[in-house]
């Protein structure tokens, strides 16, 4: 699954105020991090490529379901992160049926057909999260996880308060459940920034995805993202980069491949603000060499 923020067109951005808050907080929260080998990075969202396509990076996050043979990768010493959504579920996923039957499920994404937001706060979901889709991701032969739309729970929250009250607080726990239960896997955390206060110290990485580039889904081109936003990002990348030494920033921004001197740009502005950068298609289904 790719980048879901955009298509609320910017409603997940932060308030000053809130951004304010959330960065003071950040320099009073305890530290803790595993170490975690692995630069450059590649996200890559299908089957097909041949094994010596991955050769110049040591860092993969891939789909769990949908991904070349891990084996093979591991071998030539390879870091694997299984994808994981916790924030929605598509229908394609083949828990998407019991998730619905225990009555989870909200509502489709209207921006993205098939996937469905979830109520974070319902403890069967967390059962199952814990103690069924991670083991199966495990069992696979990845070394880790890579957590996807945890952005979501804020963001119900910020829309109806009432209706939605705690769903940030449930993700945080949510988070903090998974490290509690697989102390020595590798975590890294898709944005969530509004959760990094209280999780950055078990996370191993974050990514910070479409921090200066990003898909246009009105004029279907790549363009950069607005530059208040941009800062935004960068700054609150630096903060958790800040409170907690040992947590590795990457980044994902989205271009055109043809256009080898924007691709090269955006490494080198990636790599001025001390982050760890890919960037790729939107889809994520081609491989990407840097340049």
């Amino acid at each position: 699954m790719i980048y879901k923020a955009y298509l609320f067109k910017h409603a997940q951005l932060f308030k000053i105020g809130q951004l304010i808050v959330i960065l003071l907080m950040m320099q009073f929260t305890p530290s803790y991090s595993h170490s975690a080998e692995g630069s450059p990075l590649l996200v890559y969202y299908s089957n097909t490529a041949k094994i010596d396509s991955f050769n110049p990076f040591s860092l993969l996050v891939l789909d769990s379901h949908y991904h070349p043979p891990l084996r093979p990768l591991e071998d030539r010493g390879k870091t694997l992160l299984g994808y994981i959504s916790l924030g929605e579920v598509e229908n394609i996923r083949p828990y998407f049926k019991k998730v619905k039957d225990d009555g989870i499920v909200l509502f489709e994404n209207k921006n993205w057909q098939g996937s469905y937001f979830i109520d974070v706060r319902d403890k069967r979901w967390t059962k199952r999260v814990i103690e069924e889709l991670i083991p199966d991701i495990l069992r696979k032969g990845f070394h880790g996880l890579f957590l996807d739309t945890l952005d979501n729970p804020p963001h119900l929250e910020r829309i109806n308060p009432k209706k939605y009250a705690d769903m940030t607080q449930a993700a945080i726990n949510l988070v903090l459940a998974i490290r509690y239960h697989y102390p020595d896997i590798i975590i890294m955390m898709n944005r969530g920034y509004e959760l990094l206060p209280d999780v950055g110290g078990d996370l191993d990485m974050v990514l910070g995805e479409a921090v200066y580039t990003r898909f246009d889904f009105t004029t279907k081109q790549y363009v950069y993202v607005a530059k208040k936003e941009y800062q935004i990002q960068v700054t609150m990348l630096k903060a958790a980069q800040k409170s907690f030494p040992k947590l590795k920033i990457y980044t994902l921004d989205y271009w055109n491949p043809k256009d080898s001197k924007g691709v090269a740009d955006i490494y080198a502005q990636q790599y001025k603000n001390g982050f760890l950068p890919y960037v790729s298609t939107l889809a994520l289904d081609e491989i990407i060499s840097p340049p």
